[in-house]
């Protein structure tokens, strides 16, 4: 068997763990404190990989703008981009926030468009509507026909952490440095803006057991090692292609553990409305690998 897809094959299945141990920390934490918690495991994961690949110095070996692009990016995620997912989570059910912020594709697609001077095509927009109706199947929980929303926050939050999320990646993509380095200096850099803001808005206390092992959890498997699981199973591919596609299984898995983990009933909207989203991400790739072919 191919390496690339043993990696990825780990790589979604913690992905798919994810949203779970979210809900099982938030229980135990405020969304603040898991931000926080996250943010810090992380950092220590990448630390000590960085420390094992004899890396460390390369962390410090850049330029002067290479630092501000580290605190905007570490700004944008982790900071902005978990506080506002983590405060949508505590109010939503995990099967309702996970695959509303699986809609970053797609406005990742509409945030290109400018950057790369391109029109917005039919494809583009069938695409989105795709989307859409998805998310409005998804945060309908179960009631379609109700023409309501149980949590409007909470699904406005969701779905604006997808924005925040594209933004982040769009500014990253730029940045040529190399990615283990990058995240771990962008991470270090979010402290700035977590640390006070955990200060201010929270009192200060030392999680339970389960809540920090749920915590430690979410950090380890969301980005710390995960990623470094993922970039592997990219560099070992034959075709990144056909490995990147495979990312779209998680959210499907996930909504397994969270059926028998979390106890949460699965609305046959929320299955409905994830098979759209994520055909309307499929579809949307395949009309940008048929351009690009051409």
């Amino acid at each position: 068997m191919n390496k690339s897809y043993v990696y990825a094959g780990f790589t979604i299945f913690f992905w798919a763990t994810i949203a779970t141990a979210f809900k099982i920390a938030l229980r135990h934490v405020n969304y603040v404190e898991l931000v926080l918690y996250c943010a810090v495991t992380t950092l220590v994961i990448l630390f000590f990989i960085l420390l094992a690949q004899n890396r460390l110095k390369d962390v410090f070996r850049i330029q002067r703008r290479h630092y501000i692009n580290s605190l905007v990016l570490g700004f944008l995620n982790p900071f902005a981009y978990y506080l506002i997912l983590f405060k949508a989570y505590s109010l939503l059910p995990a099967q309702v926030a996970q695959p509303l912020n699986f809609t970053w594709p797609i406005v990742l697609t509409f945030l290109s468009l400018p950057v790369l001077k391109q029109p917005v095509t039919a494809k583009n927009m069938i695409a989105l509507f795709l989307s859409f109706i998805g998310v409005y199947l998804i945060s309908s929980e179960g009631t379609p026909f109700d023409l309501q929303f149980a949590e409007p926050l909470g699904v406005f939050l969701a779905v604006g952490s997808s924005l925040i999320w594209a933004s982040y990646w769009l500014v990253n993509v730029k940045d040529q440095r190399n990615d283990v380095p990058k995240i771990f200096l962008n991470f270090l850099f979010s402290l700035l803006f977590i640390v006070p803001y955990w200060l201010i808005f929270t009192e200060p206390r030392f999680p339970n057991l389960p809540g920090l092992m749920a915590s430690v959890y979410s950090g380890a498997f969301e980005m710390g090692i995960t990623f470094v699981l993922w970039l592997k199973a990219l560099r070992l591919a034959k075709s990144t292609a056909i490995v990147s596609n495979l990312i779209y299984l998680a959210p499907f898995f996930s909504l397994i553990f969270i059926q028998f983990i979390l106890g949460e009933e699965i609305h046959f909207t929320t299955i409905i409305g994830l098979v759209l989203i994520v055909s309307g991400i499929a579809y949307q790739e395949i009309y940008k690998n048929k351009v690009y072919e051409v």
